[in-house]
């Protein structure tokens, strides 16, 4: 599985924007039917909203990819 650490810029980040900023979705459109199609899981339930506020210390996955979010980074 891959790992990866998202830092946050702000309180949150939504979710379709997370898998793209990523990469993990090629398109924001990608993005959004990946979580219709509910491949999607936020703290290991799967996430119907393509627009739902991932916040620090959640832990989102899809396929074989695991993305641990964190508050922003000290400066």
């Amino acid at each position: 599985m891959a790992k990866h650490t998202f830092y946050l810029t702000g309180e949150f980040i939504e979710l379709n924007n997370l898998l793209k900023i990523l990469a993990i979705a090629p398109s924001g459109g990608a993005a959004k039917l990946m979580v219709a199609e509910g491949l999607v899981k936020v703290n290991g339930q799967t996430e119907l909203r393509k627009t739902c506020k991932i916040r620090a210390g959640q832990v989102v996955s899809v396929h074989d990819e695991e993305i641990q979010v964190l508050e922003p980074a000290a400066e």
